[in-house]
């Protein structure tokens, strides 16, 4: 099968995407259409003549989209991440389209990332590099702690829990580790395997790298923070669902929560990849949670590495591929329907 009479529209797309995917296409030979705007059952409208689409965390796949993919005889959808809460795979299933995603990519991104920003949070290295900027060499309100013997906590262990535990023993740290099935291999690295609920009461730091599903959602909620540390810092580059919103802020306010590192935010779709430095943000608790002076936000940036989007490229392409010539997909890890 030829692969230049295929077209994929990609959603949600920044200059960045179309950089790698086009130059990674120059081995496949893909059609490729990018759209800036996210997909949602406004913007479908956009696809034509085609039979896949490439969509991302933010973007809408639901029952109602799916729908309208169907009748415009779409019969893949190639998610370029990993995470898959936002599309409706028994409605895709029902529809007999296909859906895809990468697994895995670069774990290390995401992991060294989160070790980022419990250094910048501990260390303050955002707060004295303005300082120093401004030729203000006072170290008062900069006062860290040493990483070496604190407790880590770290809930979900797949790659990139795995990859941030190494990261996490490496700085002297003692881990402990929840999941549903527990990694052999970790305990063979010296991680302690324990309950959710030790997890918040022993830890100093906790890390969320589980994906979001039912069982996972609001994780870190109010119940979940009365058992915690107090001054307790919670990082979270997985998924911002993750995290009841205006429950951190309370345990922020009544300074439970000693520090808070988000990558991911609840309702991100209407703020991230987007500049809106010129705009009044609406999103009231966002700007709540950026007013504490021990909270940190980046904006879903924690995959941004030049390996990550080419792995991410490669894997989506592949996919795709695999899926048109073969109707299937060796790793089973990427098939979701």
């Amino acid at each position: 099968m030829t692969l230049a009479n295929k077209k994929i529209a990609f959603f949600s797309t920044q200059p960045y995407d179309k950089t790698f995917f086009n130059k990674y296409n120059e081995d496949f030979g893909f059609q490729l259409d990018f759209f800036e705007t996210q997909l949602n059952p406004q913007t479908v409208a956009l696809i034509e003549e085609c039979e896949i689409v490439c969509v991302f965390v933010n973007d809408i796949v639901n029952e109602t989209v799916i729908k309208q993919l169907a009748e415009k005889k779409v019969k893949i959808i190639a998610l370029r991440c990993a995470g898959f809460n936002n599309v409706d795979l028994e409605a895709a299933k029902n529809h007999g389209i296909k859906v895809c995603r990468v697994p895995a990519y670069s774990p290390q991104a995401v992991a060294e990332h989160a070790m980022a920003m419990i250094l910048t949070l501990n260390r303050k290295t955002h707060k004295a590099y303005n300082r120093v900027r401004e030729q203000n060499f006072s170290l008062n309100g900069l006062l860290g702690f040493d990483l070496f013997g604190k407790t880590i906590g770290i809930i979900g262990t797949g790659n990139i829990g795995k990859a941030f535990s190494k990261i996490a023993l490496g700085f002297g740290c003692k881990v402990l580790a929840y999941d549903i099935v527990e990694n052999e291999e970790m305990k063979k690295d010296g991680v302690s395997f324990v309950g959710l609920e030790e997890i918040f009461k022993s830890s100093d730091i906790i890390s969320l790298h589980c994906p979001l599903n039912e069982q996972t959602k609001h994780v870190i909620n109010t119940t979940s923070i009365s058992f915690m540390k107090d001054s307790v810092m919670i990082i979270n580059t997985s998924r911002g669902g993750l995290i009841e919103t205006s429950s951190v802020i309370e345990g922020l306010k009544e300074g439970k929560i000693g520090y808070l590192g988000i990558d991911v935010y609840e309702q991100e779709e209407k703020l991230f990849f987007r500049d809106l430095s010129a705009d009044i943000i609406q999103d009231d608790a966002i700007q709540r949670l950026m007013s504490f002076p021990n909270v940190l936000v980046t904006a879903h940036q924690a995959f941004f590495t030049n390996e990550a989007l080419t792995q991410i490229a490669l894997v989506t392409f592949n996919n795709i591929k695999s899926l048109l010539t073969e109707n299937d997909i060796e790793n089973k890890a990427a098939l979701l329907v």
